[in-house]
């Protein structure tokens, strides 16, 4: 069996049902990956606002590609990753992340197995997830998330419009969003927080960590950028509560400076960004060794939701699963996945189809055509750029 071409489908989704985030800025990265026996892959990317050129790395790894047997992973994947000579940026990675899970993806439907079960079996039955939404000022999305089933949940405490308000305020109306949310869901759902690393310096986050305390939140992810690992440690240092972080991790060495400093409680790698579903797995055995959790990052499409799934059931020291819940009840998920991962009382079932167990339906793709979009730039009171 040989590849014989590789194809991009970039899905525009528009805005959510109720006109807010999803669309305003991100265009869908999905890569087939064909072969001459008719089996074909499917993958992703975490094209972070970049689609255009993360659908171009795509294409240059095509040359090596084509004519190459695909259930060689770590050989192909390694001739890009060395290949390349300097360190992959984050429009790189996200290409050879898309195409090393086309790659499983082509090789569990050859053996006629789940990719799980290429990679050591399952060490659990299920995958606990949790609901991660924007909410907004009517906290809709959280009542939705009870309807629907979850045991956890996580949104943002910043209020809207945050960038234009002073620091005291934003403070206080972030302990009083959490508190809103905890009326709502009572006592026995977690709440976990995206900080989004927003503050420059870690202060701003720790006031809030220890505002929080009574009624601690399951984590407070990426308190101070991922970048600024000794900043974490410092919030780390001076609050009860887990910290999270690491989507913005995508090299070896940025997750060693994590690991070695103890950043972090729990990891969150990307697996559409740091290399993809075999690398996810290899960061989360190094985790181990320092007894450090994993709950993988998902902001993106189902077919991200999936090939995590492959990775939480083999990871022993896996923790919860982040499920964008902003995309997966909408419409558009709905014409272009003929089926969907099968969630349960806030758990989701080991897929058990060959392959990852997600197809598309090409032809509706082509009803959300891509749309030059960027991601927003924060202006903070003073005129200054602040961090999204």
């Amino acid at each position: 069996m040989k590849i014989t071409g590789v194809k991009v489908f970039h899905l525009y989704p528009g805005a959510n049902e109720s006109g807010e985030r999803r669309g305003k800025y991100w265009n869908f990265v999905f890569v087939k990956v064909y072969t001459d026996s008719g089996i074909d892959g499917l993958g992703e990317g975490f094209a972070s606002g970049k689609a255009k050129t993360t659908e171009a790395a795509v294409y240059e790894y095509e040359r090596w590609l084509v004519g190459k047997d695909p259930t060689e992973v770590l050989r192909n994947w390694l001739a890009y990753y060395r290949g390349s000579r300097y360190p992959l940026g984050t429009a790189t990675k996200a290409a050879l992340s898309a195409v090393e899970i086309a790659l499983w993806d082509i090789s569990g439907k050859a053996c006629g197995l789940p990719v799980y079960k290429m990679l050591g079996g399952p060490v659990r039955d299920r995958i606990r997830l949790y609901a991660s939404m924007h909410v907004g000022p009517d906290f809709s999305g959280v009542e939705a998330a009870m309807a629907q089933g979850f045991t956890a949940i996580k949104f943002g405490p910043q209020p809207e419009g945050y960038e234009a308000m002073p620091p005291g305020q934003v403070l206080a109306q972030s302990v009083q969003r959490v508190k809103k949310a905890r009326e709502i869901v009572g006592p026995d759902v977690d709440i976990c927080l995206d900080y989004h690393g927003r503050s420059f310096g870690p202060t701003e986050a720790i006031k809030l960590a220890q505002a929080l305390e009574d009624d601690p939140p399951f984590f407070i992810e990426e308190p101070a950028m991922t970048e600024a690992p000794d900043s974490l440690v410092e919030v780390k240092s001076k609050t009860t509560i887990p910290i999270a972080g690491g989507e913005r991790c995508v090299n070896r060495e940025s997750l060693r400076e994590i690991l070695e400093k103890r950043a972090v409680h729990i990891l969150q790698p990307e697996p559409c960004a740091n290399g993809g579903i075999l690398e996810t797995i290899k960061w989360g055995a190094m985790c181990e060794m320092y007894h450090i959790v994993i709950a993988p990052h998902q902001s993106i499409s189902p077919i991200s939701l999936t090939a995590a799934a492959h990775i939480d059931a083999c990871v022993p020291n896996f923790l919860i699963q982040e499920c964008n819940t902003i995309d997966l009840y909408s419409p558009w998920v709905k014409d272009v996945f003929p089926e969907l991962p099968v969630i349960e009382d806030g758990y989701m079932m080991l897929p058990d189809k060959p392959g990852l167990g997600i197809e598309i339906n090409e032809d509706a793709i082509a009803d959300y055509a891509w749309e030059p979009v960027d991601r927003p730039v924060m202006i903070e009171t003073d005129g200054a750029i602040g961090l999204e």
